[in-house]
């Protein structure tokens, strides 16, 4: 299934392990942020509804 990458078999797939990586990263930040800030709008939205 894998095309034959000869001597750049390395370089390549650490190429692909890299990118991996870095977008596993970037997606869970996004997804610790988006529920820091749902948490931080839910607290601002109560204290609007109490005055």
């Amino acid at each position: 299934m894998m095309p034959d990458l000869g001597k750049y078999a390395l370089a390549v797939l650490s190429a692909y392990g890299v990118s991996l990586v870095l977008i596993a990263a970037i997606v869970a930040q996004s997804v610790l942020r988006a529920r820091r800030v749902r948490r931080e709008l839910e607290k601002a939205e109560a204290r609007h509804r109490n005055g």
